[in-house]
């Protein structure tokens, strides 16, 4: 039986490994762990025993729960790991892990040939040319099938049903009784005579009144990126909604910095363009479609701004300009009144039916519907409720609110030990490691973090974005295999909490406590002055963020000045979140993903305050540091995070190439 309200039932149990989290990298953990954990038994003499928790349902977690039209990451013959290391260091302006991005190159075409296998319907060229979709019976990728290519890394897939897909497999190999859904892990538990070491996590239940401690000599925390730090620029009937999933709170970022862990490019965030008010994708209309995006004249200001790639070499003279930069030039015609932006639909589908047959014609528009059906239903809402028919009438793009994210146009997140055969030579190796890895770049188990036992997938490996949904799911499988042998290598370590559980529940259902306390104070449930609801916590946060920490407010621009009221307001929000109250259950969950929204933004905020340049341009501008530095700069910010004292300090680590990126670039102009 489950407790009441205010005393939650006790449940806790002792497991080998944890997986934090029902996305796509857990979703490969799960998938890849079992037949090594049974290998494993024979030479621990004892049953291995899993555990995956997630905050709802692995059917729709995580980027993919409403579908995808493309697959982003997927190698082929065509190019290989070194290609793709490559391409991630452009985007992300040079400031990448080689070894990350490689490794995951060489695995990623994998998982893919495994979705197919499933049953993910991906389109396919036939011996004409002429496109299918997944279900004409031409051969597999894995069987030499040439998938339809929008862009140079991504296929088109018919993904509508891409995570239930993924999910089924993962829950077919891993087995239900391992599986606890409905649970909301929300702080990890240091071990008791190791603080460098975790040694389990506490949650609650979102459905019962019943709280969770496991202790785990290995855990994945996968929970995802961070949502709604930033003041979305939908209000009102569409408060709350974003281009990233609104459950990613910073889970990841947060209690991987409580527990210890070393986070790294925690200034990096995403501002994807996204078709305006129903944040709909835009990549297939750009790479399959061929449209172009111009200012309110019509003119392109890809082609009309270049001059000011000039301004950011040698990232300005890549073939593709970084994704920051392709902003850059949009907000120039926003800032300088020539908006709104719109996409030339109307001409690109114009174009493709001048060499297309009748029936790819037909087979195209159906895709410019279903690209939003597969990923954004809000979109084909908005398309519908104003009257637009692409072929007829171009959509207005605009940039959104800013994404923390490791696994998209993003790479922030946490530090993590990269393969053990991936690197160039170097003086600089850790005693016992082999000596192609820069100083700290490899300890031994692929996936782990600074924090003995610790390990992330996906968002959460920072350093390392562009793996998408396919990337992360490949992840999920090599963090799997590294944590069993990190197990084997620990067989005879117990783990003992640094916390008791009676402080654990204390401290978890603190909301509900002060809820209980104060809630006859006043007559008007909501309006209390012992406590603030959560909702309107995180109005305050996002207000904070967006207006100090270059939101859209003030076109993604910050100084020096305004960081440091950022920081002063982030401190007091910190000592009133302590008084957030909890209602009911779906209450406490929201005030615990407040509290890592909390710290992740104050990281998000601490690292633009130390990194003295503007990386990004286009996401993010410190006016009072607007340029890039290569000289001063072409590093690694990371940061630790001490629970105890409550303070972060923050430092450089220093950036190694292992791939020749010179053939990215073209001769600087003069």
């Amino acid at each position: 039986m489950a407790g009441e309200f205010g005393n939650p039932e006790v449940i806790q149990e002792e497991v080998d490994i944890l997986l934090i989290g029902g996305g796509m990298a857990c979703c490969g953990a799960a998938y890849e762990i079992m037949p090594w954990a049974k290998a494993a038994e024979a030479k621990l003499g004892r049953e291995f025993k899993i555990k995956l928790v997630d905050k709802a349902a692995m059917d729709r977690s995580g980027a993919v729960a409403q579908g995808l039209s493309a697959i982003n990451t997927y190698i082929g013959d065509a190019q290989d790991p070194a290609d793709y290391a490559r391409m991630v260091s452009n985007d992300l302006m040079g400031i990448t892990r080689d070894d990350l991005a490689y490794d995951l190159g060489r695995h990623v075409d994998e998982s893919v040939h495994l979705f197919e296998e499933w049953g993910l319907p991906i389109w396919k060229t036939d011996e004409n040319g002429e496109r299918h979709d997944g279900s004409k019976g031409l051969p597999a990728l894995k069987d030499g099938g040439k998938p339809v290519r929008s862009g140079k890394w991504q296929i088109m897939i018919n993904g509508e049903s891409y995570k239930w897909i993924v999910a089924e497999a993962a829950k077919k190999a891993i087995g239900s009784e391992r599986i606890a859904e409905r649970v909301f892990i929300v702080k990890l538990v240091n071990d008791k005579n190791d603080k460098g070491r975790v040694a389990g996590a506490v949650g609650f239940s979102t459905r019962d009144h019943k709280l969770m401690v496991y202790k785990a000599k290995a855990i994945l925390l996968a929970a995802g990126g961070c949502v709604n730090i930033f003041r979305p620029r939908s209000v009102g009937e569409g408060t709350g909604r974003a281009w990233y999933p609104v459950w990613n709170s910073g889970s990841t970022y947060s209690m991987a910095a409580e527990a210890g862990a070393e986070l790294t490019m925690m200034e990096n965030r995403f501002v994807p363009a996204r078709f305006k008010d129903g944040y709909g994708p835009v990549g297939a209309w750009f790479l399959l479609f061929k449209s172009q995006a111009t200012n309110a004249t019509g003119e392109v200001y890809m082609v009309k701004n270049k001059e000011l790639l000039n301004d950011y070499p040698p990232y300005g003279q890549a073939a593709v300009p970084a994704s920051c930069l392709r902003n850059h030039l949009m907000l120039k015609e926003m800032k300088e009144g020539r908006g709104p932006i719109w996409m030339d639909t109307v001409t690109a589908l114009a174009k493709l039916k001048e060499t297309l047959s009748p029936r790819e014609v037909k087979h195209l528009e159906a895709e410019a519907w279903e690209d939003f059906l597969d990923m954004c239903v809000g979109q084909c809402g908005i398309w519908v409720g104003e009257n637009v028919e692409p072929e007829k009438k171009n959509s207005e793009l605009m940039p959104t609110e800013p994404y923390l994210l490791g696994s998209h146009s993003g790479c922030c997140g946490i530090w993590t030990s990269g393969p053990t055969d991936v690197g160039a030579p170097t003086d600089e190796a850790l005693p016992g490691v082999p000596a192609h890895l820069p100083k700290g770049w490899n300890w031994g188990y692929r996936g782990m973090t600074t924090v003995k036992g610790l390990f992330t997938a996906g968002d959460g490996v920072g350093a390392s974005g562009h793996k998408f949904s396919s990337g992360s799911h490949a992840e999920g499988r090599m963090a799997a295999k590294s944590m069993v042998q990190y197990v084997l290598d620990n067989k005879d370590w117990t783990p003992e909490l640094d916390t008791s559980v009676d402080e654990l529940v204390e401290e978890i259902y603190r909301p509900v406590r002060t809820f209980l306390q104060f809630k006859d104070y006043s007559t008007a449930i909501d309006v209390n002055p012992n406590y603030i609801t959560p909702k309107m916590l995180q109005f305050r946060l996002q207000k904070i963020m967006d207006e100090y920490v270059a939101g859209v407010a003030t076109y993604y621009t910050t100084n020096e000045h305004m960081l440091k009221v950022a920081s002063e307001k982030l401190d007091m929000l910190k000592e009133d979140a302590l008084k957030m109250r909890a209602k009911d259950l779906h209450e406490l969950l929201r005030a615990w993903e407040n509290y890592h929204r909390i710290l992740t933004a104050e990281a998000h905020m601490k690292h633009i305050q130390f990194r003295e340049e503007s990386r990004y341009p286009g996401f993010y501008y410190r006016m009072d540091k607007n340029f890039v530095d290569e000289e001063n700069w072409h590093c690694f910010v990371n940061s630790i995070y001490d629970k105890n004292t409550k303070q972060w300090t923050v430092f450089k680590r220093a950036h190694v190439d292992l791939v020749d990126k010179s053939k990215l670039f073209k001769p600087a102009a003069h």
